[in-house]
């Protein structure tokens, strides 16, 4: 489902950043050990009451060797397109500048609820200096220390007033899925080939950038949505920002979908980039298949397709679980195969498996590994359970989580995934400690 969308909008210094990692409750960081797993600091999901939304950090988007002005208006750009409510952050140490009326100006003019927060009023002698800001026109300030935490709750408040309401999708038949990668390796040329029909613009200039479409269509009998992200067609240039630009489209359409299609080069073969672009849908715990397009192009002998599988699992070490499809997008062949695969994904991802069985699976796995010794004490699993599907979660109720080293979870991972058909699907396992 999609989610409402907020901008932090500023100019240098103010703290969007560190604004930014409160709201989400964490730094945003590496989170697995394999390589090719990295996390720009510019989107993350957020939550506040009942309340989910994504949050974009435009501290991220930066013109280097460029004026300022131009700076803010690529946020400004970035807020008024993406963002259903825009989050102005002002400097409470520095006042109100001219760089801040200009900025207010430009917020105006995007017609998008804007609000007004002063940053770093670290204590209650300064809150007087949040009322010069009156003069941006931009609604009452709110005074905050994103230092501190002070005043987050009346600017969350806020900013859940403003969210516009999201309409659930009614029809769950329905799948949707979105094509990564990095520019040049056939997105909009697949998007077309599964369409079979030129719905959208092909270019051979990478780095071509456009609005991503979402283009519903039904397949055999099925429905599916299918989100092209190859980018944006804008006038003008964002300098250095084209590729960050390009990436923010791409983790809304990660984010939105069901299941998520990466693109590789069969040709060019296997980036240091793909396995960065591989690393955004894997921290979203997203089901991945592996396209691998351009396979026309390719040289075959008996053992050529089998060679390149292992050289792919091989390089995405941490997708061990997704499915893999050679495909030529320009000649239209094999395209089946990536609906014979979502369709075993979907299968997969909304397995549910009986208590008694999953049980039995943990409990032979403890029998027949025992877990290791780890912080001075054993992890004892006295009970498992499915509790969610799509994306599959088991919950394991233990003696005390704090045991649990991380290689002995990836072998009950492995172990579940060797009794029951996960192909294609992550799955989430969750700790918790017997009461």
């Amino acid at each position: 489902m999609k989610k409402a969308t907020v901008a932090i909008v500023g100019k240098p210094n103010v703290g969007k950043s560190m604004l930014f990692n409160r709201i989400v409750g964490e730094r945003i960081s590496i989170v697995a050990d394999e390589a090719g797993i990295t996390r720009d600091r510019l989107y993350a999901k957020a939550s506040w009451l009942t309340r989910d939304f994504m949050l974009i950090d435009t501290g991220g988007i930066e013109v280097k060797d460029a004026p300022f002005m131009e700076e803010i208006k690529t946020q400004a750009m970035i807020a008024q397109e993406e963002a259903d409510v825009i989050v102005y952050v002002g400097d409470g140490q520095s006042g109100v500048t001219s760089d801040d009326e200009y900025i207010a100006k430009l917020l105006q003019k995007t017609n998008k609820p804007v609000i007004l927060c002063v940053n770093k009023i670290d204590n209650l002698e300064m809150k007087n200096v949040i009322y010069d800001f009156y003069q941006l026109g931009l609604n009452e300030p709110i005074a905050i220390s994103s230092a501190h935490g002070i005043g987050l709750g009346d600017l969350l408040d806020r900013i859940i007033s403003l969210l516009p309401e999201i309409k659930v999708n009614d029809n769950e038949e329905e799948l949707r899925f979105s094509l990564i990668g990095r520019p040049n390796v056939g997105k909009s040329s697949l998007t077309n080939a599964i369409l079979n029909d030129n719905r959208v613009i092909v270019s051979p200039q990478a780095g071509t950038t456009r609005d991503a479409i979402d283009i519903p269509f039904k397949k055999d009998g099925k429905e599916y949505v299918i989100v092209d992200t190859a980018g944006l067609r804008k006038k003008g240039k964002i300098d250095h920002n084209i590729e960050k630009y390009a990436l923010l489209r791409a983790l809304k359409a990660i984010d939105d979908s069901d299941v998520v299609l990466l693109l590789i080069d069969a040709f060019d073969g296997i980036k240091e980039q793909d396995k960065h672009v591989a690393g955004f849908a894997f921290e979203q715990n997203k089901p991945i298949i592996i396209i691998v397009n351009k396979w026309d192009l390719i040289e075959k002998d008996t053992n050529k397709m089998q060679k390149f599988k292992e050289e792919v699992y091989e390089s995405f070490k941490f997708l061990a679980y997704a499915n893999i499809c050679f495909v030529s997008a320009l000649e239209k062949k094999r395209i089946q195969t990536i609906f014979e695969s979502l369709n075993e994904v979907s299968i997969n991802m909304n397995r549910r498996i009986s208590t008694s069985v999953l049980n039995d699976v943990i409990s032979d796995a403890q029998i027949m590994n025992p877990a290791p010794l780890f912080k001075q004490g054993r992890v004892k699993i006295y009970y498992a359970s499915q509790v969610k599907v799509a994306i599959p979660t088991f919950v394991l109720f233990v003696n005390d989580s704090e045991y649990m080293h991380f290689s002995y979870e990836r072998y009950l991972e492995n172990q579940i995934r060797n009794a029951f058909d996960f192909k294609g699907t992550p799955i989430k396992i969750i700790l918790r400690n017997r009461v």
